[in-house]
């Protein structure tokens, strides 16, 4: 765990503005006058350019423009960047008049989404063109691969973090809020991204290939896949098992899907809307929400306004030797937010913007949110020291990152700040006693099943929500009516090969880091926690009416008693 407070001025954002043509200057003269009366020598006649067209006229001009569009820019426009350009660009570029102005439009297409602008080599537009390769290579139908969905979203949107492919269809037992029972299916995948930026945490997407053909369409119904749908009789849910319902109940409800009914459909209707949403913002180009933050987050120029204040905690948890999650815990005092005060109502808004990079300067993730905070106003004045906590949980593969997050005070646009720092995200080898970060936190509790490892500030089956140091190398505060929770994960415990249960004792200690007393020792066996696994997960509370105003510490050690290594973890808080 590390943490930063910095101090950043807000400024006015800079626009970058592309122009679709050039600016000609001409030089303009006074016309000659005769005597007193300043009379002109000649008379203005109208110029023919500047009158206004007709409708028939414009028309025709449009359809000119139109035709010029040809070659190699119809080629560009219609397939190499057709999944990624904004409408607005493409009624601008649609716009333009001749192909100079199209060559620096395209120029400037990629100098925007260029993520090192330093670099002679644009990463984007090189990776860009190498997934449509790619795309054409594997997705290929009957058409090229670019053209079809799975082309599509993989150009979009890069590869899947994970695939569950069924190329040859078959037997398929549906999961509950599918209905449950047994089916066929045609060929699918299910493309599996951990965060799409704009769209959300954990989006599968569903391709199926109804025609047998390797042309395999995207889809928000998830029945597609069911080759027994319209067979009576045949591939039957649940309830049309138990004569609950029938098959001809799933044609006569409405709706996107026809997946019947079953023991976890109840909410597949309230659903749709959400599914549908999601198809929609899938079939737009990817777009950045907070565009005057991303601008601002590739300058380096020194803000003069007032100063923005924000502390930021990261934090490491494992999920495979491959992935870590990296929960990032942004924190934001009320006195540091402008209100706006309307019908007895004190309403401040903060937009966040932040981006994941590797050492290569290309952008891995990217995470916007707005936080807003809702106080009566005559309360306002007495809440100036409460905090406002944000929390984004980042699947990252071990090794180096860049993290640049800003934000942005909505009701005084030129409060601004920036975070900035290098992440180190640490490998968990197998062979090696390893532990989590040691997470202090004012709340801690078990989540119901169905938002296990889903929400804002849940681990596991834990909601848990890190306390986070109000400046840099300072200890977490806690009030003495409060308790203190902490939360910790132990990796790689041996396993005793003759009983099948790990061995290693967890040592906690509480002491006053002033007087060096120790004030709570106690210890414990991972057999009482989880006996046949090489992982626990170490929670407790403690009430800390008993101690008295002070710095203290918290200490975990671990004796693995089987592989015969050692570990230990300590973190520092304050009692007021």
């Amino acid at each position: 765990m590390s943490t930063t407070r910095f101090l950043v001025s807000g400024t006015a954002f800079v626009l970058l503005a592309i122009a679709g043509g050039r600016t000609l200057g001409a030089q303009t003269s006074r016309p000659a006058t005769d005597g007193v009366n300043q009379v002109p020598s000649t008379v203005d006649k109208p110029d023919p350019l500047k009158r206004q067209l007709s409708d028939k006229e414009k028309f025709k001009q449009q359809k000119a423009l139109r035709g010029e569009l040809h070659g190699e820019y119809k080629k560009w426009v219609d397939e190499d960047v057709r999944w990624i350009i904004t409408d607005q660009e493409l009624q601008a570029f649609k716009s333009l008049s001749n192909d100079e102005e199209r060559d620096q439009f395209i120029e400037q297409f990629w100098l925007r989404r260029n993520p090192n602008p330093d670099s002679p080599e644009n990463e984007y537009r090189e990776e860009h063109y190498a997934r449509i390769a790619y795309s054409n290579e594997h997705f290929a139908a009957g058409k090229p691969g670019w053209k079809t969905d799975r082309g599509h979203i993989y150009i979009a949107y890069g590869k899947a973090d994970s695939i569950d492919s069924h190329p040859s269809g078959g037997n398929y037992e549906r999961p509950m809020d599918e209905g449950g029972g047994s089916t066929s299916t045609f060929p699918f995948e299910i493309w599996h991204y951990r965060y799409l930026a704009g769209i959300g945490d954990n989006i599968d997407i569903e391709f199926v290939d109804s025609c047998m053909c390797g042309d395999y369409h995207m889809t928000i119904d998830r029945s597609e896949k069911d080759a027994l749908k319209y067979v009576p009789g045949a591939g039957q849910t649940l309830y049309e098992q138990q004569g609950q319902s029938s098959k001809a109940d799933r044609f006569s409800g409405g709706g996107l899907e026809q997946l019947g009914n079953g023991p976890g459909t109840q909410m597949n209707q309230s659903k749709q809307f959400d599914r549908l949403d999601r198809f929609a913002k899938l079939m737009a180009a990817p777009e950045i929400k907070f565009k005057d933050l991303e601008a601002f987050m590739a300058s380096s120029k020194i803000l003069t306004g007032p100063p923005f204040l924000f502390d930021v905690r990261t934090d490491y948890v494992k999920v495979t030797n491959d992935t870590v999650i990296v929960p990032l815990t942004l924190q934001i005092r009320n006195r540091d937010i402008t209100f706006n005060n309307k019908d007895g109502v004190a309403l401040g808004t903060v937009n966040i913007l932040g981006r994941v990079s590797n050492l290569n300067h290309k952008p891995i993730q990217t995470f916007e949110e707005t936080v807003t905070v809702q106080v009566p106003t005559e309360l306002l004045s007495r809440t100036q020291n409460n905090m406002s906590v944000y929390w984004k949980a980042l699947p990252l593969r071990p090794g180096l990152y860049k993290v640049d997050i800003v934000i942005k005070d909505v009701n005084n646009q030129d409060h601004v700040g920036r975070w900035q720092r290098s992440v180190n995200v640490p490998k968990y080898d197998d062979d090696r006693l390893a532990a989590s970060s040691l997470i202090l936190a004012d709340q801690m509790e078990r989540v119901p099943s169905k938002d296990i490892g889903a929400g804002n500030f849940v681990i596991g089956n834990t909601r848990i929500r890190p306390r986070v140091p109000a400046g840099v190398a300072l200890p977490v505060t806690f009030h003495r009516a409060q308790s203190l929770n902490f939360w910790m994960q132990v990796y790689n415990l041996g396993i005793d090969e003759k009983s099948k249960q790990n061995g290693a004792t967890v040592s906690y200690e509480i002491s006053n880091t002033t007087t060096h007393k120790i004030l709570l020792q106690t210890e414990e066996s991972t057999t009482k926690l989880s006996p046949n696994s090489d992982q626990v997960t170490l929670e407790r509370t403690v009430p800390l009416a008993s101690l008295e105003p002070g710095k203290y510490q918290i200490s975990i050690k671990v004796n693995d008693g089987v592989t015969k290594q050692q570990i230990a973890e300590s973190a520092p808080f304050v009692v007021d």
